[in-house]
């Protein structure tokens, strides 16, 4: 039972994580449809990326948990510059784009911390399949509820609602790097 608070309040912090990316992402006053499917595609990332730290486990642990926090800060750094240009941008050339390959450059920037978490667990010995699962549920539901609460809050600040998001993933990525 307490493994499974643990794996709980783990899982709960790493989609944390991904509620506060999604929080400043979510200003870009996105629609219903397009939320779901960023919610849904952080929670794969959130589960394919701890199962590949865990299968890594014990050999590469210090290597790849501080290469995978840079790779993930300097991600998030580009996605938030991003932003902050396309605010300066006309109305039409404005946004970033959260489909396709965007959508994989954020869904993996938010989920690499995880992929540092999957190294931890593999080495403690835990259940593979509800560790995975769990971490990429939480995950799901956190960027849900951050999406929809920055997409209600970028109503209220207007135009600078981009530029905030993306102040705020730059933030996110600073503090990753250093």
């Amino acid at each position: 039972m307490s493994e499974l608070v643990t794996l709980f309040l783990m899982a709960s912090a790493l989609g944390m994580d991904a509620f506060s990316v999604a929080l400043g992402m979510g200003m870009l006053g996105l629609r219903l449809r397009q939320i779901f499917h960023i919610g849904v595609t952080i929670g794969l990332f959130h589960i394919v990326m701890p199962l590949f730290g865990m299968l890594t486990g014990k050999l590469l642990s210090n290597y790849f948990g501080m290469i995978a926090t840079y790779i993930g800060g300097g991600l998030l750094l580009i996605i938030g510059l991003q932003m902050v240009w396309a605010s300066f941008q006309s109305e039409e050339e404005s946004s970033l784009e959260l489909i396709g390959f965007g959508l994989i450059l954020f869904a993996v920037g938010v989920s690499l911390d995880s992929f540092s978490a999957g190294l931890s667990f593999g080495i403690l010995g835990a259940k593979t399949a509800l560790t995975v699962l769990m971490i990429g549920f939480m995950s799901m539901v956190l960027s849900w509820v951050g999406l929809l609460i920055g997409a209600r809050f970028q109503k209220y600040i207007g135009s600078y609602g981009e530029l905030l998001g993306g102040c705020i993933l730059i933030g996110f990525g600073l503090k990753l790097i250093f």
